[in-house]
């Protein structure tokens, strides 16, 4: 795939802002692509370059994509030259959108560094799917709710239930709870998404079953009708693996963050 050269310029400008944390600071030796004004580009800037589109499978290394690179390149130190000429780099708002630059930059070297060293292991994306697998359960149920302040509110709607109301139609005229509008419909959940009363009352039922008494929780009292249950859909760890590993690198990298926060002095 060959980027047109209005996107290949932007993916520069990119590449350019972003510090090459695998590369050394220091550029090779070579001549020059070009000097503009007396001002040398060294060919080592082209290298840098290709090596990070390449390494992103933006393109191949060819002779065309290092001959739109060295035309970017001069046309960026034209404008660069320009803009420090007309005294743009002296500007408040300038100095401060480069200096929150610079600190990003050091920034996100110095936490590439530490997830460098600091790996997410196998063990650890398999023990953190294991939890995970424990946390969901074997079974997830579809429930319908009504929630009300009293109990025997509570108990007037389970009256009504057993002489022939039909529940959503209760659940969109009494409940409290936000699922009222879809007649009481909480949709397919595992017992651990909701509070301990509210689960234990709910696995107790048996499909289109409906609580015989009030469920009182934190929240009020609840009427509840099972629709079905079934066993948990849990994707293979193969397929989620990358998923969870990002989540734990994110954690280490909270981590770290929280680490340094609490070693520092912040008055």
């Amino acid at each position: 795939m060959m980027l047109k050269p209005a996107r290949l310029l932007l993916a520069i400008l990119a590449l350019a802002a972003a510090p090459a944390f695998a590369q050394k600071n220091s550029a090779p030796s070579g001549a020059p692509i070009a000097t503009v004004n007396g001002k040398a580009i060294p060919a080592a800037k082209v290298d840098q370059i290709v090596k990070q589109v390449v390494a992103q499978g933006k393109q191949t290394d060819s002779p065309q994509l290092r001959e739109a690179i060295k035309k970017d390149l001069i046309g960026r130190e034209v404008m660069i030259q320009e803009a420090d000429k007309q005294g743009f780099g002296m500007r408040p708002e300038v100095k401060s959108a480069l200096e929150n630059a610079r600190q990003s930059i050091i920034i996100n070297a110095m936490l590439a560094d530490y997830v460098k060293k600091n790996p997410v292991k196998d063990a650890d994306i398999k023990a953190e799917y294991d939890k995970y697998k424990s946390t969901v359960g074997d079974k997830e149920y579809h429930v319908k709710h009504i929630l009300v302040p009293t109990e025997e509110e509570a108990k007037a709607l389970i009256a009504k239930l057993k002489t022939g109301s039909k529940f959503e139609e209760l659940a969109k005229a009494s409940s409290k709870d936000g699922s009222a509008a879809n007649g009481g419909d909480l949709n397919w959940a595992g017992p651990n998404d909701y509070v301990p009363e509210f689960s234990k009352a709910m696995v107790a039922l048996q499909k289109g079953a409906i609580t015989d008494t009030p469920v009182k929780s934190q929240y009020g009292y609840h009427v509840i009708k099972l629709e079905d249950s079934r066993a948990t859909k849990v994707l293979p760890l193969e397929e989620i693996k990358q998923q969870v590993a990002e989540s734990l690198q994110q954690r280490k990298l909270q981590q770290f963050r929280e680490d340094l926060m609490k070693k520092a002095t912040i008055k």
